[in-house]
Parts: C-alpha cells; sequence; structure tokens
C-alpha cells in the first residue's frame, strides 16, 4: 500500500486512531487527526501528534478538507455511516479501519478472534500456549495494543493473535485469518445496531476473506454461529459443551477431548482449568482447537492451560473479608456476559450480591431473572441505566441504589453474609462514570481494598 503524499484522514483521537496517525505520518502521508471532543479533552498524547506532522482537528470538518481526501482510517468506536465517511466514500476515497490498514503491512500468519463474550479471555490464553511452544508470537487488536503498533515486527515465522470486536470487524477489506474464531453471537451494542442481525453480519464478516486452506472455529452450542457452518469456504471445527461433533473439540463428563474421524484423544481434565465457570470451558475448547491447527501438542497447551489465572478485570478474584469474596468482571460489559458471570458461582455454597449498571446497551435484561432466583440475595444498581434495571429485576431480587462506585460497595459488603461474594459484573457500558471498563474495574478493587 503506497501511502507517500497520500492525503489522510483518521476518525477519532482515540488509542487506535493515535497509533493510526502515527503510522501513517511516518509512511510519509499527509495526515490529519479529527475528533469531535474539543483539543483540550484529548489526550497528551493526542496533541503530541502535531510535533510529528499530524494536524489535528475538532469539531465540525470543513468541506474543502473532505474535497482532498484520499483515505480515510475510522476508529473502531465512530460509526461507519458518519457524514465524512460516507462523503468520502462516495467520491472514490477509501474507508478501512486500523484493522485492515495493519493487515496490509504484515507478515506471517494470523488467529482472529470475535465474539460477543470470551474474546480477551481466549486471546490471551492462546498467545500463552503458542508462546510456550516457542513460536514466534504477538497479541494485539482490542485486547489493548493497537494492531498498527506491532504490524511491522510480525516476521514469516511469526504468529499474530488478534481480538476483534464487532466496530472492527465492520470496515476490514481484505483482512483474512488463517484461522477464525467465533466464540458466540448474542445481543450486545443494540445501541449501534439497528437489528441483532446487523450485529451478527458484522461479527460473520471475520470469514469472508478466507478460503478453503484457512479453519473456522465456531461455537456449535450458539444459534448463530452453529448456523454458519454450511456456508463458509473454510473448512470448520467445532466446540460445543453439550453434543460431541465429528472433527471437533467437546465436553464428555470431566474431559476436554478432540476428535478427528475416528480418533480421539483427551486434552485435559477440566481440573486442568483454574478460571471458573463453564463459559471459561468454551475458551480453553476454542483456544485448543486454534493452538491444534497451528501444530502445538497437546501436553504443551495442557500445561499452558495449568499456569492460566485469568485475565484482570475478568471473574478477578480481589480479595476476602470476614469471610466475603469480592470479584471483579467489570469486563462484563454485556447481558450475557452478566449472566455468565453470575452463572459461574451457582456450584459454590452461599449467594451473590450483584453490581449490576452503567451505560446501557438497549439490550433487555430479562435474561439475568432466573440466574438471580437461583443464586443473588441483592442486586446494588449505579450509573445511567440503574432505573431500567431497576424496573426489570424488581421482581426477582431486592433492588439496592448507589450513586458511585463506593457506594456501591459499601451497600453490596453491607448486604452479603459471610460465605457470600460479591461480584462487580455490570452488564453495561463504563462510559457514563468511568473513561473505560479498566478504569471502573480498578475504582472498584481500589474501593473494596479501602473497607474494614
Amino acid at each position: 500500500m503506497e501511502l507517500t503524499s497520500k492525503k489522510t484522514l483518521v476518525l477519532g483521537a482515540g488509542k487506535s486512531g493515535v497509533s493510526s496517525a502515527r503510522f501513517l505520518a511516518k509512511k510519509g502521508a499527509v495526515v490529519a487527526l479529527h475528533d469531535r471532543k474539543p483539543i483540550s479533552e484529548w489526550s497528551e498524547e493526542a496533541v503530541a501528534l502535531k510535533n510529528e506532522g499530524v494536524g489535528i482537528i475538532d469539531g465540525d470538518l470543513p468541506s474543502w478538507l473532505l474535497d482532498q481526501i484520499e483515505l480515510v482510517v475510522i476508529s473502531p468506536g465512530i460509526p461507519t455511516g458518519t457524514i465524512p465517511a460516507r462523503y468520502v466514500d462516495r467520491k472514490d476515497g477509501e474507508v478501512i479501519g486500523e484493522i485492515e490498514l495493519a493487515y496490509r503491512f504484515m507478515k506471517g500468519r494470523i488467529v482472529g478472534i470475535t465474539g460477543s463474550n470470551g474474546k480477551t479471555t481466549t486471546t490471551t490464553l492462546l498467545g500463552e500456549i503458542l508462546r510456550k511452544d516457542g513460536l514466534e508470537t504477538f497479541v494485539a487488536g482490542n485486547i489493548g495494543t493497537p494492531l498498527i503498533e506491532i504490524a511491522e515486527q510480525t516476521t514469516e515465522n511469526s504468529w499474530t493473535v488478534v481480538e476483534l470486536s464487532s466496530f472492527q470487524l465492520e470496515t476490514i477489506r481484505h483482512f483474512r485469518p488463517n484461522i477464525g474464531i467465533c466464540l458466540n453471537v448474542t445481543p450486545n451494542h443494540m445501541d449501534r445496531y439497528d437489528f441483532f442481525s446487523d450485529y451478527a453480519a458484522a461479527k460473520h464478516r471475520l470469514f469472508m476473506n478466507q478460503t478453503e486452506d484457512n479453519l473456522a472455529v465456531l461455537n456449535a452450542d450458539n444459534e448463530t454461529t452453529s448456523s454458519w457452518e454450511s456456508g463458509l469456504l473454510a473448512h470448520v471445527t467445532l466446540f460445543s459443551l453439550t453434543r460431541e461433533p465429528d472433527g471437533g473439540l467437546f465436553l464428555r463428563g470431566n474431559d476436554l477431548v478432540s476428535r478427528s474421524g475416528k480418533s480421539e484423544r483427551v486434552l485435559m481434565s477440566r481440573e486442568d482449568i483454574r478460571v471458573k465457570g463453564l463459559h471459561n470451558v468454551e475458551n480453553v475448547l476454542a483456544a485448543s482447537a486454534a493452538a491444534l491447527a497451528c501444530g502445538v501438542e497437546p501436553e504443551t497447551i495442557r500445561a499452558a492451560v495449568r499456569e492460566f489465572r485469568g485475565v484482570e478485570h475478568r471473574l478477578e478474584f480481589v480479595r476476602e473479608l470476614y469471610g466475603i469474596s469480592f470479584y471483579n468482571d467489570s469486563k462484563a460489559t454485556s447481558v450475557d456476559a452478566s449472566l455468565k458471570a453470575v452463572s459461574s458461582f451457582e456450584e459454590e455454597s452461599g449467594k451473590t450480591v450483584l453490581i449490576l449498571g452503567g451505560k446501557g446497551k438497549n439490550a433487555p435484561y430479562e435474561p439475568l431473572i432466573e440466574p438471580i432466583r437461583r443464586s443473588v440475595s441483592a442486586v446494588v444498581v449505579i450509573g445511567e441505566d440503574a432505573p431500567r434495571i431497576s424496573r426489570e429485576l424488581s421482581s426477582a431480587v431486592n433492588i439496592v441504589e448507589a450513586s458511585t462506585m463506593s457506594d456501591a460497595v459499601a451497600k453490596a459488603f453491607d448486604a452479603a453474609k459471610s460465605g457470600d461474594r460479591v461480584l462487580l459484573a455490570p452488564a453495561c457500558a463504563s462510559y457514563d462514570m468511568f473513561e473505560t471498563y479498566e478504569h471502573r474495574g480498578r475504582v472498584f478493587k481500589e474501593e473494596v481494598g479501602k473497607l474494614g
């Protein structure tokens, strides 16, 4: 891709946009970085790009500038229907995202991982498995490190494991993973998509450029992903907790099993998995399917899984105080993710006091009612969507209102008894009260640390 002197507009001054603008400028492009927020609210790193030859613009974009633009790189948080992108696209300019830009400068092989839930855990685990096998491995994407930052570090022998959101997949064109994994598709981001089918279609784009030489790993237990099996060009491997697919991976009793034709092998026992919940068994099955396809031996996979202790802000144990355990699952930003978090403790003694709330995604909270009735003694609600959560769940559980995270932690602690647990699994985005879900999780842990 020739970038020298190409007039380029980067939309969004967040992490992805800053990395894209810096890369483009180093490649000799003429770059403008734009965000609707006032420059006074931009990060120091974004503002400092003006010292690297990048123009920075806030507010409305002038039409004379759009007339000159040849390439738009759009950040994931900005809808593709935004006027600057539509304008440039109509006049035969190219509109892509950071993932597509990075792909055009990468070498080696790629594993792309998407899904409504479990992406970060599976991406991290697979990266650790490949590294334990001695393979040159990079981990990037939605997990935190923009893919563009490591694109030119990749080599012909490397594997790059990329976590991909639906937003990132909207703007790919030629991106083609050697192995594509979709863990599940459940209602999420319904504040951005008009219909669930639109959201699912964005996830499906992961496989659109794959050929018969590539592998697609799909969840056989998820209605949406299982329906894709017959329509893909790539070879398909299924994983399941409930059935035993031919040419797939599955849970049989306590064993995780891989089957190929008439041949079977036990990869590990469920006791080898240190992270809680059946959903994490699914994540291990998916990562194992990809690792086997990368040529990793079962013994290495099992050893890496035994060492894996999970990821920060994903069912993360914080502390125990007076017999009450505290868990941080701030990454549970959808209803389905919260449901999985709550269900992870159903086999344990004691009750859960659940902290819910934040910036909602226009998805119903009713799916939480049954698991809440089974194992939750109280729900503490915070944030913008607290009134809606209260309306939809008040028939199933005692609702406690809180104004801040400090207030929520104190009231949850008050509602819990010895042997219970307090679980932050908000089912919402964090942007009403916090910068990111990581920020929310850190504040939760700080407030828990102050107790007692």
